[in-house]
């Protein structure tokens, strides 16, 4: 290994973790789903990873393109832009929906009481029947199953759609075109040090973050998990649109 591919190396992982561990997105959206729905760790685990390696592996085929057709660095840290723009965008909408989604399932969780009148007493009978007080919160009386388990596939599929826009910006002008310049060996080694560091790091930090919440008594606030979990997502989407974190 030369100095110089081991700097690179170096640099690839130092860069992987520290550019995964300073944007909240890249574990926060996870910590606060896996709460919000009970995943297992497992299924933890699983969600996170696919969605790493799009997040991951959709800034390294454009790299590969842009070395192998000789594209100016310019113009493919303008499309990284571009799709972190949409990325935010997306994670945005995604929060404000969940959010909303959130509040309206706290609203039908929430019982309630109505009054059942009886009818008039039929004329052989001496007293009438008072009416009674009836008491049900509409999550369960007054809906179907999918009401409830209808996000379960749909919310990894959005998350996985939302990373493969999220790009990796360091990547391409920082490690892999000054790696490309050494030869195709060091270009495959330098990215594969950093999607490792990065996807060790998501992992490391989701599972943490996701041990951290199970641990603490939440069981009051349970109820507005899924609207909590809702608006983190909403201002993680905020901060990487107007913070540039």
């Amino acid at each position: 290994m030369t100095q110089e591919l081991r700097t690179l190396v170096v640099t690839a992982a130092s860069i992987g973790f520290l550019h995964t561990l300073l944007g909240p997105d890249h574990y926060l959206p996870f910590i606060m789903m896996a709460w919000a729905r009970k995943w297992s760790a497992a299924r933890t685990l699983l969600i996170t990873s696919i969605c790493a390696v799009g997040h991951i592996g959709s800034s390294v085929v454009l790299g590969f393109v842009g070395v192998a057709f000789g594209l100016a660095l310019k113009g493919l840290v303008g499309a990284e832009s571009l799709r972190g723009n949409v990325a935010a965008w997306l994670l945005i909408a995604f929060g404000l929906a969940y959010l909303v989604w959130g509040i309206r399932l706290v609203y039908r969780h929430h019982p309630h009481q109505h009054v059942h009148p009886h009818p008039e007493p039929h004329a052989h009978l001496t007293d009438a029947v008072p009416p009674h007080l009836h008491s049900h919160a509409h999550l369960g009386e007054h809906s179907h199953v999918h009401d409830l388990d209808g996000g379960k596939t749909i919310t990894p599929w959005v998350l996985f759609v939302i990373f493969v826009f999220g790009p990796c910006e360091p990547l391409i002008p920082l490690l892999m075109y000054p790696a490309a310049s050494s030869g195709l060996l060091d270009l495959i080694v330098v990215t594969a040090v950093f999607g490792t560091a990065t996807l060790g790091t998501m992992l490391a930090a989701v599972m943490l973050g996701r041990a951290g919440f199970n641990s603490l008594p939440f069981r009051a606030i349970q109820r507005y998990s899924h609207a909590l979990a809702g608006a983190t997502i909403l201002l993680c989407g905020l901060a990487i649109q107007f913070l540039g974190l």
